[in-house]
């Protein structure tokens, strides 16, 4: 899966999902077909949105498909492919949902699972006897918003550390922030003047993947309270990466560092830095091995967890995680058939392998990471390990995802500039910038 631009995640009008309108069918509205579901559903034609757009994602989706039009063949699916949550959700409104609806992005769950935007999966998953004890237990959480199962996983994003073992000169993937600091200087070339010309690791929140979500599990650090309010300001774990990464870019020069880092080249283009030898190492997700495999094919690289706290050796080899969800939107037309569907694309070994080996995202289900049939080279299952790590974490789903992102990284980005006197002091203000946001969205 791709990258979903916060920017474009914030302009979206969740509340909007709780407007009036005609009401379709929905999952609890009568009881389940006796029998086998595949001999009783009646003939029927549902519609299923999704983001992917490439001639490659599409035909794999396709291929995904298959094996649901042959235990259904009554059932014809129409997939519509390039849908961003934004038009799901007009969509909704408007009573003009699809039955079926995949999001790159999980910000938007904890909103369509309060609003009843996506229907709750819940009954339907105990009637069919779903055992979601096949998907980690990360997975299941960032699917779920108060007690409400509305959405379910169809593929994962992991992240970890990427290293061009030509510039590494035989130095192993630190394991560490202490050693990561080390080796980040090492590896970094200045020219006569001082400035930059290669760089060991980019610590700014403004290079490409390094938001605060991916950063966060390299210290354990927590994101909310049990009652949902902002932790950012009482977890120390905040304040020792962001003085982690403060002292590195201190190290660099903010200027010097920010002058190199704007003349880097397109981070979705053949001209990534990583790929001309200008940075060492990256925080990147498991989708960047296709993306070298097709725009980078001679590059010397490796694949290692995130380094994590010098005082948390337990966390490495675990992660950030996130990825693809898929429900039922309210008011689908066939809810019965939409949920053998999503049933069908988020349980069945063999789609979810198929989806896996021609997206190159990780598989979600215990049986389908240990599949035969999936293609899982020394790079790319660093990814799998990282996503089944137990203490691998995920953005808990909150109903001011977006903002509450963006708040933290607008401030990150302040501190590492300089402009922060008092660190403690200003956390602090973030957290009060989220709950005040919470009190408006009925929190």
């Amino acid at each position: 899966m791709r990258f979903v631009p916060l920017a474009v995640a914030a302009a979206l009008a969740l509340t909007a999902c709780t407007a009036n309108r005609e009401a379709g069918p929905s999952l609890g509205d009568r009881p389940r077909p006796s029998g086998s579901a595949s001999q009783s559903l009646p003939p029927a034609t549902i519609e299923l949105w999704h983001g992917f757009s490439t001639d490659a994602e599409v035909k794999a989706f396709e291929q995904a498909i298959a094996g649901f039009r042959k235990k259904f063949p009554q059932i014809t699916v129409k997939a519509v492919k390039g849908v961003q949550d934004d038009q799901i959700t007009q969509a909704i409104r408007g009573g003009r949902a699809p039955d079926v609806a995949a999001s790159f992005t999980t910000d938007n769950v904890a909103q369509w699972c309060r609003s009843g935007a996506f229907q709750d999966l819940t009954p339907v998953i105990r009637q069919d006897g779903v055992d979601l004890s096949v998907l980690p237990a990360v997975a299941r959480s960032y699917t779920a918003f108060e007690g409400r199962q509305c959405t379910l996983p169809l593929l994962a994003d992991a992240y970890g550390l990427y290293y061009n073992k030509a510039l590494m000169k035989g130095e192993r993937p630190p394991r560490t922030l202490g050693e990561l600091t080390a080796l980040a200087k090492k590896l970094t070339v200045r020219n006569a003047k001082g400035d930059i010309e290669v760089a060991g690791f980019i610590p700014s929140v403004q290079f490409y993947e390094n938001s605060p979500s991916h950063l966060a599990p390299m210290v354990g650090a927590t994101w909310y309270r049990p009652d949902g309010t902002s932790a950012i300001g009482s977890d120390p774990a905040w304040k020792k990466l962001l003085t982690w990464q403060k002292e590195l870019i201190d190290w660099y020069g903010h200027d010097k560092l920010d002058t190199f880092r704007k003349g880097l080249g397109d981070e979705w283009s053949a001209e990534h830095p990583f790929y001309k030898g200008k940075v060492a190492m990256v925080l990147d997700g498991e989708w960047r091995n296709a993306m070298i495999a097709n725009e980078a094919k001679d590059l010397d690289y490796g694949t290692a967890p995130l380094p994590v706290a010098n005082d948390r050796p337990d966390l490495y080899g675990s992660g950030f995680t996130a990825g693809t969800v898929i429900g039922v939107p309210k008011g689908a037309r066939h809810p019965q058939h939409a949920w053998e569907l999503v049933k069908h694309l988020t349980t069945d070994t063999a789609s979810l392998v198929t989806l896996s080996n021609a997206l190159r995202n990780v598989p979600t289900t215990k049986a389908s990471m240990q599949s035969p049939d999936l293609a899982k080279d020394t790079n790319f299952a660093t990814f799998l390990g990282i996503f089944s790590h137990p203490k691998t974490s995920t953005l808990p789903a909150a109903v001011n995802s977006v903002f509450n992102q963006e708040a933290l990284a607008s401030f990150m980005a302040k501190w590492e500039k300089g402009g922060v006197p008092d660190l403690d002091a200003g956390l602090k203000g973030v957290d009060k910038l989220i709950d005040d946001k919470l009190k408006l969205s009925g929190g």
